[in-house]
């Protein structure tokens, strides 16, 4: 299976990275995690990208806050996928990341998940990868279906209550 490369611009970014990790663990699917960022480390953010694809990586996520360039930095630089995680800060609640994120000029895609959206970032990947690999697919079917059912449990709890 393909490895999911998952990039912070900041350690102050691992609460919502965490997320990420954790989902991309319950599915079984290896990753790396590294912080660097795109205006302070910007050979080694081009370095990783480049070498993505070389390196086993079936897709990226990153995840960065304020001007949140990341993502796209990494898009720049590889033909992977790129999952955009735009991250909540203090001065305009993530709206500075979520706008820098999706904004991504034509040929240079970076597909956006919510502010501080991890575990959709996680899932998002997850599919990316389940399109070549069956267990997987398999895992995520199983997991919506759980997901159903626990909604379905809610909906029968509210009308016991009612």
């Amino acid at each position: 299976m393909k490895k999911v490369g998952v990039i912070m611009g900041s350690d102050s970014d691992l609460p919502v990275v965490k997320k990420a990790t954790d989902m991309l663990a319950e599915y079984d699917i290896p990753f790396e995690v590294h912080v660097y960022s795109a205006h302070r480390t910007p050979e080694e953010a081009k370095d990783f990208a480049v070498n993505a694809r070389a390196n086993g990586f079936g897709c990226i996520i990153a995840a960065a806050g304020m001007a949140a360039h990341l993502a796209g930095a990494i898009a720049a630089n590889t033909t992977l996928p790129v999952i955009g995680i735009p991250c909540k800060g203090a001065v305009l609640d993530g709206m500075d990341a979520l706008l820098s994120t999706v904004m991504m000029p034509s040929g240079i895609p970076v597909a956006t998940v919510a502010i501080d959206g991890g575990k959709n970032a996680a899932i998002l990947a997850a599919q990316i990868l389940a399109v070549e690999d069956a267990e997987l697919a398999s895992k995520l079917d199983a997991r919506r279906k759980k997901d159903a059912e626990a909604v379905l449990a809610k909906d029968a709890g509210i009308a016991e209550r009612i």
